[in-house]
């Protein structure tokens, strides 16, 4: 009898690059629109403001997956977000903090949760295509580190904006009284880089396969 192989799995419809970014900086001017602080709006962005013109820029020489670009057009939008209220005063933080008897606005540890969730899979995705570390037992404990360790980075700006800033800082750094803040930050991170190389390294191996084998690679 004839061995019948299952019929290979069809590659998942690719959203245009040009969809992502078009979202993200709708995001950003809406976001920039009437905020509350202008200063703390631009250093929460900063991040979203520099990636965006890199990603298209570099569209065609070396795309990423969709599930990256998904990824970090939500993680723009989140920071967008952030950036408009400031994390201490997000309203959807103010709702949880209240309906759940939290002793403070929430929404800073989901934006260091997401910190670590996203870049994670864009360091897992730069080291597999760039590295030979794809399929080896190092990539996930290596993309978790390189996320903790951008955490850990970003906490030292956070300490200088306070250097410079002052309490003009105060709204950046969103500690709202908590002095283990840096603690917290950095442990969130940690938690969502985890959790991301958990969860997505299974799909996110299907979409590197699915992305070599796309023409636009050609």
């Amino acid at each position: 009898m004839t061995a019948v192989h299952p019929a290979p799995r069809p590659a998942p419809r690719r959203l245009p690059p040009a969809v992502f970014a078009g979202v993200t900086a709708v995001g950003l001017a809406a976001s920039a629109w009437g905020a509350r602080d202008r200063t703390t709006w631009f250093l929460e962005t900063v991040w979203a403001l520099a990636g965006l013109p890199l990603a298209v820029l570099t569209r065609r020489r070396f795309p990423l997956t969709g599930l990256l670009y998904g990824l970090l057009t939500a993680h723009a939008l989140v920071l967008a977000v952030g950036g408009h209220y400031t994390y201490a005063q997000v309203p959807v933080g103010d709702w949880v903090r209240d309906t759940f008897g939290l002793s403070r606005n929430p929404y800073d540890r989901f934006g260091h949760l997401m910190q670590g969730f996203v870049p994670a899979v864009l360091v897992r995705e730069l080291l597999s295509r760039t590295s030979p570390l794809r399929g080896s037992r190092w990539l996930a404990p290596l993309t978790v580190c390189a996320c903790l360790a951008f955490s850990a980075c970003f906490e030292l700006l956070e300490w200088l904006a306070a250097e410079i800033g002052g309490h003009g800082a105060d709204a950046f750094l969103a500690t709202q009284g908590d002095v283990w803040d840096t603690q917290w930050d950095m442990f969130c991170a940690l938690i969502g880089a985890v959790l991301s190389v958990l969860l997505l390294s299974r799909v996110h191996d299907r979409r590197l396969a699915a992305l070599e084998r796309s023409p636009e690679r050609s």
